[in-house]
């Protein structure tokens, strides 16, 4: 068990019981910046009480697009070649992709042609991540954050179409539980789910605040051999 947190919090939450961070790609990865300064980010990592696994926020800059008629993928590919790069060399094992600005389906795009779009790109992203040695987990996004990839089970057809081992899927879930997969949803996908998040659904609370139940997901983990981490996201 892991949480999403900043460096500065890494004493603290390790005395409560957390075993790993989730750092940002953009302030902690700076795949926009000089070597020097990612260097820098590197050391205050190498300080801290508790590893980072995972970086969420891949694709920040405003200009990327994943899916529709301004697509630039190569241009996204040459940001993917430095995060992953810099996430192997701080000890991380997954990118974390939600990235909703740079995955939105625009108006009068039809949904088939960014699958094509989107199928066609992991399968140039995989390879990349392949050699860094990590892993990019596509998270699915509740509908008022992103028009495209609500669902697990639309993550995990997309995902199985790439058809790379460094290509996984990320269970979030908060955003199972705000719109509506349940455990049968996730027992499905299991395939090719490596990595999870967890908060509660109202407020995006922290796990135990208001009290939902995630037992019958977690049994789904259990009878499916998760071995995999969980990382809190939340509030």
């Amino acid at each position: 068990m892991g949480i999403a947190a900043p460096l500065a919090q890494a004493e603290t939450l390790k005395g409560q019981g957390a075993e790993f961070l989730t750092l940002g790609t953009g302030d902690f990865l700076v795949p926009d910046q000089s070597d020097e300064v990612f260097a820098a980010n590197l050391a205050k990592l190498k300080a801290a009480a508790l590893p980072m696994l995972a970086c969420n926020g891949f694709i920040r800059p405003a200009n990327l697009r994943c899916v529709g008629p301004e697509a630039n993928h190569e241009e996204i590919l040459k940001w993917a070649e430095t995060a992953f790069r810099r996430l192997h060399e701080a000890g991380g094992r997954f990118m974390v992709f939600g990235s909703a600005g740079a995955r939105k389906i625009p108006d009068g795009w039809s949904r088939e042609k960014a699958d094509e779009q989107f199928v066609d790109f992991l399968k140039k992203l995989g390879p990349i991540a392949e050699k860094q040695q990590v892993i990019v987990t596509v998270e699915q996004l509740q509908a008022s954050e992103c028009n495209y990839i609500n669902r697990l089970a639309e993550g995990a057809a997309l995902i199985r179409k790439a058809g790379h081992p460094n290509v996984r899927l990320l269970a979030d879930l908060f955003h199972m539980a705000v719109m509506g997969d349940t455990p049968q949803d996730l027992k499905a996908a299991m395939d090719v789910v490596v990595h999870m998040e967890i908060a509660e659904k109202v407020g995006r609370t922290y796990p135990g605040t208001q009290g939902d139940d995630f037992r019958p997901y977690f049994k789904v983990l259990r009878e499916s051999g998760y071995q995999g981490a969980i990382s809190i996201e939340g509030k």
